[in-house]
């Protein structure tokens, strides 16, 4: 059995955003239209840079739907993630965007602790 010191060792550290508050992630699945799942996640990845706060951004394909696209986001804050956002070339990709998504079918909202990447 271990003790109380050891036990207390392993727990997982709580990671916070650079201003000391707790990080913001997202989860979604996205649907592109029927064979425009290529183009809608080319478009994604070169809208992505440069977005301040943000300290993961992965796009991946859903490998049992061809038109599927996980969207997985790690933020200092939702304030960085919401001010993304408002961002040109947010902006701009969202309506390049818009006629390429056939919807959304899932996502959720969480509370990074930590893991590969996310050094704090």
């Amino acid at each position: 059995m271990l003790g109380a010191t050891a036990a207390a060792t392993m727990l997982p550290t709580i990671a916070l955003g650079a201003e000391g508050t707790k990080m913001y992630g997202m989860l979604g699945r996205m649907k592109a239209q029927p064979g425009k799942r290529d183009e809608l996640l080319a478009l994604l990845l070169e809208s992505s840079g440069g977005m301040p706060g943000c300290l993961s951004y992965v796009v991946a394909k859903d490998v049992k739907d061809p038109n599927a696209i996980w969207i997985t986001e790690a933020w200092d804050s939702k304030e960085h993630h919401d001010a993304s956002l408002k961002l040109p070339q947010v902006q701009a990709a969202i309506a390049k965007a818009r006629p390429l998504i056939a919807g959304f079918d899932s996502s959720a909202e969480t509370e990074p602790v930590g893991g590969v990447g996310l050094k704090r």
